[in-house]
This record gives structure tokens, sequence and C-alpha cells, in this order.
């Protein structure tokens, strides 16, 4: 049976609005959640961007059982790979064991603000590789010095360490990060339901590994109302990641994204309040063997109703795949 998750979606909710709806999100019985980890909404009608480990913490006290992740969270722009370990190893204390990190390589979007530039997508996943591999010796519990083509560290020790570290996810999109991921990560993290991604993470350590995949969804008993909140906050999804990883900024998106008509969106994303159309979308990826599936409700003020319906509806078909 496919577990169903639950997105905290940063960019289109604020803070205290987040906590709330994953409280929402375990009384509704959703089997875990996931937390984009942003500086800049995709678009500009999506209105918000606070600091998703902040959000993490209040969480992590604010609910009891719902699984927490970061999906996903770049170690190696914003974030020096030590920093990431520590608030990794923070998080997964607070939530008494709750945690998964997600990792990723990032977005030009998140990641330019430092000013250090956005290099080919091979260097990129070299970083990435090296952050891992930096992460897990101090979530180890080991006192790391490193000195490698991309990081150092110099005498960083965790002085509180959970006793189980939190299993790594890397997020994947084409041939050389699903490589990646099957040396390093204990599970694979998708927003593509595509074989090929697959067998490569397969052929290089992954076989057996989970997979957590992402859908947007639309809820709404309005099905025109649900296409049209879509394609206001949503229409950036159509891109591919090739396109979204390059982006500057919301500005870039809106202009990328002029020709995407709310029929092209509506092609893509379950609008509306039929649980089949629903299913749909998430079953590309159960039939490739997605254990985990995380659903994102669009539009942060229309969180509450979409968690009723999960509840009593959509929660149980999705199961049923």
């Amino acid at each position: 049976m496919v577990r169903i998750g639950y997105t905290m979606m940063t960019e289109q909710a604020g803070p205290r609005a987040l906590v709330d709806h994953v409280v929402g999100a375990e009384t509704a019985g959703f089997d875990f959640s996931v937390i984009s980890d942003h500086y800049f909404p995709w678009l500009a009608e999506q209105g918000h961007s606070p600091y998703a480990w902040s959000v993490l913490g209040a969480a992590a006290q604010a609910t009891e059982r719902i699984p927490l992740m970061t999906y996903v969270t770049c170690p190696t722009y914003r974030y020096h790979p030590a920093v990431v370990a520590q608030k990794a190893a923070t998080v997964q204390l607070l939530s008494q064991g709750r945690f998964r990190l997600g990792l990723g390589s990032g977005e030009n979007l998140n990641e330019h603000v430092t000013g250090q530039g956005w290099p080919s997508p091979r260097e990129r996943l070299e970083r990435l590789e090296e952050a891992v591999v930096v992460i897990r010796r101090l979530l180890a519990g080991e006192t790391v010095d490193h000195d490698g083509p991309h990081f150092r560290v110099d005498n960083a020790t965790l002085w509180d360490v959970p006793e189980r570290a939190p299993d790594i996810g890397i997020a994947v999109s084409g041939p050389r990060s699903c490589a990646v991921a099957g040396r390093h990560a204990d599970l694979l993290v998708a927003t593509e339901a595509e074989r090929s991604l697959l067998e490569v993470f397969d052929r290089n350590g992954g076989s057996g590994k989970p997979r957590v995949g992402q859908v947007p969804v639309c809820y709404d008993p309005d099905r025109d109302a649900a296409i049209a909140r879509a394609h206001e906050q949503f229409r950036w999804a159509l891109g591919g990641w090739r396109v979204n990883a390059e982006l500057r900024g919301p500005a870039g998106f809106a202009q990328a994204t002029g020709t995407v008509g709310p029929e092209d969106v509506a092609k893509a994303i379950p609008c509306g309040s039929d649980v089949e159309d629903f299913a749909e979308a998430v079953r590309p990826y159960t039939d490739l063997g997605f254990t985990e599936m995380a659903l994102v409700q669009i539009g942060g003020g229309h969180q509450e109703p979409f968690l009723r319906w999960a509840r009593t509806e959509l929660l149980p078909a999705l199961r049923d795949l």
C-alpha cells in the first residue's frame, strides 16, 4: 500500500499557516509530510517563502506522529554541508526521530542569493556528492576535517547527535543525479515518473531502496476555480527541471510561462473534486514502484477544505493504489 504525504509548500503560505497546515494533515491521517526549502517563490502570485528550518522546528513541536522531511534542501550554496548536518541533527532530535533529510543540487532561483554564481549541472552534482559525504560523517558523530575540491571543513563536530541519524534522500532529474542517488542515498526523491531514471538508480546501488514522488493537485468543488488557481500559481511546473533549475527569479518564471494557458495546466494537474482524476495523477508513480507520494494542494488559503476532503474521500482511494 502506497503511503500518502502532505506538502508544506513554503512558496504559498507564511510560517504560522504552514504549521497549522501540517497539524491539520496529521489529523486528517496523512502518512508523512514534506516541506520545500526556498528563498523565493516560483511566481510572485504565490507570495511567500519563509525559512523552512524554523518551520520544521515549530512543526516538530506542534505535531506528534507525522514524519517530516525536506523536499528538498540544497547543501552546497546557500548552506554549507556542515551547517546542514547540524540542522538535520537538531530537527531529528526535536521530532524524536521523525525527520528525513531530502537533498538536491538546487535551483538558481534560490541559490544565487549568496553571490557565488550558478555553475554547470555537472559541477552542481559534484558539489552535492561531496556534501553528502561530509553530512553523513558529521551525523555519525565524527570530528571532520575535510579539504575537498569544493568544500573545506575544519575540525567540525556535532555536539547534539541523534541516536539514529536521519535517512537521506536525494532528488533526481537525470542519469547523473540518479547515479549519485544510487551511490549515496537511503531513498530516491523524484517529481517525474520516468522508468529510465529508476533503472540508473538501481544499477548504481539503489535497488530495493524507497522511492518518494510528488504531484501537484488543486482541489476545489468548483473545477473552473481550481483550474484558474492552478494556472495562476503553478503554471511554472510545466517547464521541466532543465528549465526550472536555471531561471533566476519569479519574473523569469512569469516570462517563461507567458504562453501557458489554463487548458495546458488542466491537462497536467488534476483540478476539481473527482477522486479518480487525482488517482490518475498518482498511478504512474505507483506503477513504477514508488512507495510514497506527497501531494501539493495548490493555494495557501485552500488547505483546510482539501484536508477535510482528503480525510474522507481522497486518502482511502489513493491507498488502494
